[in-house]
């Protein structure tokens, strides 16, 4: 499995190397205000997919902090419940699952 991932590595790189010769052209980014800019097409295209990254992951900042401090919290409300044991009414409890193979979605 690691030769497989080592292997799968070397031809990811490969095919961005590749990519990365094939679009050495210059482009020129017109932004605002008349301002322009000349870069080769493939650090355009790089910096483009860093931005979105971490345009994605400040995005996301807030719900993985907020699921974080959910975890925490229920993992210490559950120490402090320790090992009791149930006694109450098992009336609501869902019924239980069937084993082997389950069909559908």
């Amino acid at each position: 499995m690691k030769y497989l991932m080592w292997l799968l590595n070397a031809a990811i790189f490969f095919v961005l190397f590749a990519f990365a010769l094939n679009n050495q052209d210059s482009v020129t980014l017109h932004l605002f205000f008349g301002a322009s800019w000349q870069a080769p097409l493939v650090l355009v295209i790089l910096i483009a997919l860093v931005l979105g990254v971490f345009l994605g992951v400040v995005v996301m900042l807030p719900l993985w902090l907020r699921a974080h401090r959910a975890r925490r919290q229920h993992g210490a409300s559950a120490s402090m419940l320790g090992n009791t044991s149930f006694d109450g009414d098992t009336s609501l409890m869902p019924p239980p699952t069937p084993h082997g193979r389950r069909h559908g979605l």
